[in-house]
């Protein structure tokens, strides 16, 4: 018999799969001794069954009646009691931390009789009918579908009709009669009466955030942040306790660590007289935790002991939600918190020095994508004007966009190309959309733990919150800052560092992380944080990293930051500019001689090209692949050709013989499908000379800087192999002329020949084509392309936001390895190729080779190498080094 509940007497934080995260940490601090509301947990597995079958699972109200019994015995209370009652929240508490997402009931129990005994035993009227219109506003939302509008706007007709600011503005009288308006508005909407039995109102609430696992907000969010739609939430049920008591109640969230900058301390929000959404929700300012000190001190000082506590127990940043009740602390949440990568650095590091970690552990907490953010520009303080507001630094970084007001808006400009800013209030979970398209959320009110803050940081968008003197007026589409008024449309830069807004896009500069990377400059906070992690990365990581380079100064650049060679020099970008009309030349060449004079005067550029990159890689490898496009890409647009000459033609001016014969050449070379067509090693097969010249300047490049004195250590690589008997004449090819070379200079001259695996049937023949490759490189956009059977250009724009939203994707296989396709066909094509040539060096040069989970994926196939562009060398060095890890170290860092 499959086992649903469990008390939190009885669960650990090792048990987060079937309690979730929060229902296994609430069992934790339950065994730590800390004081934890009483409560139980509905497994993931309940939810998932109840997704898969659409009705609660067999057995499962059962068990939930028999831990509720027991919870009653221990209060004294029984659910709904109509003197007394027991008051119960539902949570939803997913495996992986998923901010404000999923659903929350709280006060479940209230109804029209046991309302009055909660204003009787509490001898505060206004608190239980405080509570019992909190108790209509979620369950009618969440449970029954009301727009949760509608009961915003009810009391925000009530507050301006007694002159409140706020919900504290209303007295008893005033909540009971919006409780009767939300009673009417629920009949209104649904049809059916709100439920007064407390058992229903239970079962529905669990059976409502099962549900909401599946809503619309909570499938964006585990899209952005590649959780798995077939986790399923647990349910926490748990004894209500009250921070809407009076002033010597409240309820806040706690942070041992800033999780924007992960400086040592206390952090957090409080505030007096709410429940714990007021906090998140941002409705109302909160103060800060010292403030607690003032107002509460022995609660304050329990919290700050049992905080330390936890962090020493999770070894790691931690973030709480507490309650106090008349004066009592408790503890309602934990979690290992969410940070700003700067952050995730800092107490990295901060955790290391104090002995709580390992350097291991250290690196397995950081990640590539969060240096990629920190390696973005920042504002240049010192050149920007006044600025426009201030707020809270909530997630660091810089961003300028136009101002939108709603999450619709910011989207639908969003997919236009626009860069926008969503400025709000206070953002809700259903504005998740938005920020997700927006570059930075910007709202009024709320501080570090508001929505706003808590989810941008999880996304690592820039996000200022809590900026007072900004007045949103969403209704006329515009913001206002004393007599400054900020229309929709109007751009502005936010500056999630330093909390201030500035008008216009202000100018940025580089980030100390990247001067750090381009000079070796900078040993202060942050940047030693970097430092510190990239050492240990580079003293762990089995994966070479080398660099996408095609010029000296790209090469220069990526050998800066810590590439180990060039993994994939392109010839054809040498082929632009001004050599373009000697490209010509030799495609519109009729005899062997035109061409071989084009070739010629290709070959000592092309030589210089060479030795330069060589000179910057020095004693490093430099895989030189040979001419991969069709040649027609080197040749003017034919349909703008053809009507410069019908347009010609029609005014009766003469055409001229080179356009002509550049359209007849565009015409001869013209392909349905060119990427599948004469290109890479097909067309140095049938162009002649073209391989030869290459070959020949790589060579005599080679020859020059060793009569210099370097070190030079070309390796020529061969493109769109498909067979063996293709490589097998170029590099009979290649070796003549490297031949030729060595003998007129009198310097050896030695290059290995390898081979690009791009394609299928190359992959799938792998162990005969290293007979003749002295290595391979996967050219991983190419075998996407060819595997899938996707035109990249084409098809991104075309259907890939529909596959993602529909769930065919999890992530574009563009941006991150496809293991299950085209991995599968890298561990073959490996597995072959080495079988055949154990001392075959394998590396993978296309853009996968710097994406963070594609870098342990390559590792644990085996491959020698990545190679990915020069800004993203630093974010493969990190990541090779976690996939190196341990497994029990490097495990999810979410």
């Amino acid at each position: 018999m499959v086992r649903y509940v469990y008390a939190f007497t009885e669960g650990g934080r090792d048990m987060a799969d079937l309690l979730g995260g929060k229902g296994a940490n609430l069992a934790e601090m339950t065994r730590m001794g800390l004081p934890v509301p009483p409560g139980f947990t509905v497994t993931t597995e309940a939810c998932r069954a109840f997704l898969t079958t659409g009705s609660e699972p067999e057995g499962l109200i059962r068990e939930i009646s028999g831990h509720l019994t027991a919870l009653e015995q221990a209060a004294g209370r029984r659910l709904g009691q109509p003197d007394d009652p027991l008051l119960l929240s539902v949570r939803s508490g997913a495996r992986f931390s998923m901010p404000g997402m999923m659903e929350t009931i709280l006060d479940i129990g209230l109804n029209d009789e046991s309302v009055l005994g909660l204003a009787k035993s509490s001898g505060d009227e206004r608190f239980a009918w405080d509570s019992y219109r909190r108790l209509l506003q979620m369950f009618g939302s969440t449970v029954m579908g009301v727009d949760g509008a509608l009961f915003e706007n009810a009391m925000a007709r009530l507050k301006e009709a007694r002159g409140a600011v706020d919900d504290l503005g209303l007295n008893a009288m005033d909540l009971s009669g919006l409780v009767e308006a939300y009673k009417g508005l629920i009949r209104h909407e649904t049809g059916e009466y709100f439920p007064q039995s407390p058992a229903e109102q239970l079962r529905r609430a669990v059976l409502a955030v099962f549900e909401s696992w599946d809503g619309e907000r909570a499938r964006i969010y585990r899209r952005r942040e590649h959780i798995s739609d077939d986790l399923g939430t647990a349910v926490n049920v748990q004894t209500m306790v009250f921070g809407n008591l009076g002033p010597d109640s409240g309820s806040g969230v706690a942070f041992t660590r800033d999780p924007a900058t992960g400086h040592r301390g206390l952090y957090g929000d409080y505030l007096p007289n709410a429940q714990g959404e007021d906090v998140v929700a941002g409705i109302r300012n909160t103060v800060g935790l010292e403030q607690l000190r003032h107002l509460n001190p022995e609660a304050y000082v329990q919290l700050r002991d049992h905080m330390g506590l936890l962090e020493t127990h999770y070894r790691d940043l931690c973030d709480i939600e507490f309650t106090i009740e008349r004066g009592r602390l408790w503890m309602l949440q934990t979690r290992v918190g969410k940070r700003t990568a700067e952050a995730a650095f800092t107490i990295a590091a901060g955790l290391i020095d104090e002995e709580l970690i390992t350097p291991d552990e250290g690196l397995a907490r950081v990640g590539g994508e969060g240096l990629a953010r920190l390696m973005f520009p920042r504002f240049d303080t010192d050149a920007v004007g006044p600025a426009l507001a201030h707020g809270i630094p909530a997630s660091p970084g810089a961003a300028v966009g136009a101002v939108v007001f709603d999450s619709a808006e910011a989207v639908r400009r969003a997919a236009t190309g626009e860069k926008v800013i969503l400025v709000r209030q206070e953002t809700t979970p259903d504005d998740l959309p938005g920020m997700v398209a927006a570059q930075a959320v910007l709202t009024s009110r709320g501080g570090k733990t508001s929505h706003a803050a808590v989810v941008a940081r999880g996304m690592g968008k820039v996000c200022v919150c809590g900026a007072e003197d900004i007045s949103v007026d969403p209704q006329k589409r515009r913001f206002s800052v004393g007599d400054t008024t900020v229309e929709e449309g109007t751009v502005i830069s936010v500056d999630g560092s330093e909390g201030a807004v500035h008008p216009g896009a202000a100018p940025l500069v580089d980030s100390a992380v990247m001067r750090y990377f381009e000079t070796g400059e900078g040993s202060a906070g942050v940047v030693d944080a970097v430092a510190r992690a990239m050492h240990h990365a580079d003293r762990v990581r089995r994966l070479g990293v080398r660099a996408n380079a095609d010029t000296p100064q790209d090469a220069a650049r990526a050998r800066r930051f810590g590439a180990e060679g060039i993994g994939l020099c392109r010839t054809e970008h040498m082929f632009l500019g001004d050599r373009r009309q000697l490209v010509e030349a030799m495609i519109l060449a009729r005899t062997d001689a035109e061409r071989e004079r084009a070739l010629d005067a290709l070959l000592p550029l092309q030589r210089q090209d060479f030795a330069g990159i060589l000179e910057a890689m020095d004693g490093l490898p430099v895989t030189i692949r040979l001419l991969d496009p069709p040649l027609h890409e080197f040749l003017p647009d034919r349909t703008e050709l053809a009507v410069r000459i019908a347009a010609a033609e029609a005014h009766g001016l003469p055409v001229g013989a080179h356009d002509a014969e550049l359209l007849d050449a565009v015409n001869r070379m013209h392909e349905e499908n060119p990427m599948l067509g004469l290109r890479g090693v097909r067309l140095g097969l049938v162009a002649p000379g073209l391989v030869a010249m290459q070959v020949r300047a790589i060579a005599e490049a080679v020859a020059e800087r060793r009569r210099a004195g370097g070190d030079p250590r070309a390796e020529i690589m061969v493109p769109l192999i498909d067979t063996v008997e293709e490589l097998r004449l170029v590099r009979q090819e290649v070796e003549q002329v490297l031949a030729e070379v060595s003998k007129a200079t009198g310097v050896p001259v030695e290059c290995p020949v390898g081979t690009m695996i791009e394609l299928p049937r190359a992959a799938l023949t792998a162990g005969r084509i290293a007979e003749e490759a002295a290595f391979f490189s996967f050219g991983t956009n190419d075998l996407t392309q060819t595997t899938w059977g996707f035109s990249r250009d084409d098809v991104e724009a075309a259907f890939f936001s529909a596959y993602l939203d529909k769930g065919i994707f999890k992530v574009s296989p563009f941006e991150t390895i496809d293991r299950d396709g085209v991995g599968r066909l890298v561990g073959i094509a490996v597995a072959e190729g080495r079988a055949a040539r154990p001392d075959l060096k394998i590396g993978v040069c296309g853009e996968h080779g710097g994406d963070p989970e594609s870098v342990h994926f390559f590792h644990a196939a085996g491959l020698d190498y990545v190679s990915c562009s020069p800004f993203r060398v630093p974010v493969a060095r990190l990541e090779a080094g976690r996939a190196a890890l341990p497994e029990a170290e490097a495990g999810d860092s979410r």
